[in-house]
């Protein structure tokens, strides 16, 4: 165990969830946006609370524990530590200081990095008790309280690095996924898309000639990447349920997919709810040049954004003592 005020710190990493076709169930970390945090114990006296956020951004997110994703999951964690251990959290706590680069709201998993980033820096202050699988069940309650559901496409991947699919979630089942070297561009619109709200809109039935589709391109997606087939990839990174609903709520969506994909990107589509949107590439070249496209279309709708052009992230949450 780390002592008592000695404080690590935490670098979250930014994920992109679904994959497109891959709803609630596929995503990947990324380099570049990413969280910052501090954490250390700290004593306590009868009657404070087990868990302190601190927020050193501007975002003025909630610091009651259980209305903070970062809390939730510490809270989730430290009542399944507790009923196995001889640590005593009536007399010490966690103190959390968050820093969010990524934006609330982004679609690029700003509640899982704050989620994933408190379990695991709490479980290296403990002396790393915990599998990454573990720790991906404690960080859902975050996403819980951000979305009101459970689910771990943004988590898996933010522990675990890289590509993960999400087989099941009860009982939780992560598989790491191979990966191409593939360059990643990112744009997000100055505009916040709830992930409650995208799921309100979403359809409760969906027709079989769809669900064979979608079926298909699952399977395909997941034989390119551990094939390395680009192409298998770039035919794969189709959506006939999800996005087109969600679509609706993201300005000059359809123009800039096409864009995109006629300067060489394999494909993309939206990073999890939205409003971001992502494309894949295998060269640099073609990353940054679909990053002019992005740029060009929403300078052009007059729409404040920023872009990323980054690389997936093998790592997952980083520890830095």
């Amino acid at each position: 165990m780390v002592p008592v005020n000695q404080w690590i710190k935490i670098k979250a990493p930014a994920t992109v969830a679904n994959m497109v076709c891959g709803f609630d169930i596929l995503g990947f970390a990324v380099n570049n946006p990413y969280d910052e945090m501090e954490m250390r114990f700290v004593q306590r006296a009868a009657g404070q609370a087990s868990i302190t956020i601190i927020n050193i951004d501007d975002y003025n997110l909630p610091t009651d524990p259980e209305k903070n994703v970062a809390g939730a999951a510490l809270l989730a964690m430290i009542e399944e530590y507790t009923a196995n251990s001889i640590i005593d959290f009536s007399t010490i706590g966690f103190e959390v200081k968050i820093n969010k680069l990524i934006k609330p709201g982004s679609g690029v998993g700003s509640s899982a990095a704050s989620s994933a980033g408190a379990v695991v820096g709490a479980n290296y202050l403990l002396g790393n008790p915990f599998s990454k699988d573990d720790l991906v069940r404690f960080a859902m309650n975050g996403e819980k309280v951000a979305s009101g559901v459970k689910h771990a496409d943004n988590i898996a991947p933010c522990i675990h690095g890289g590509v993960t699919l999400v087989r099941s979630i009860f009982p939780l089942e992560v598989i790491a996924l191979p990966s191409p070297t593939l360059f990643v561009t990112i744009v997000h619109p100055q505009i916040e898309v709830r992930t409650a709200d995208a799921r309100s809109i979403l359809k409760q039935n969906v027709q079989l000639k769809d669900a064979i589709k979608q079926w298909g391109n699952i399977a395909g997606l997941v034989a390119g990447l551990m094939k390395g087939d680009y192409d298998l990839i770039g035919r794969s990174l189709e959506d006939v349920i999800i996005e087109p609903v969600r679509s609706i709520l993201i300005p000059g969506f359809d123009d800039l997919k096409k864009a995109c994909k006629a300067v060489g990107a394999l494909g993309g589509g939206i990073s999890g709810s939205g409003p971001s949107i992502f494309f894949l590439s295998k060269e640099k070249e073609t990353a940054l040049a679909v990053e002019q496209e992005m740029k060009k279309l929403y300078e052009g709708l007059g729409l404040a954004h920023h872009t990323y052009v980054t690389n997936i992230n093998q790592k997952g949450v980083e520890i830095e003592a």
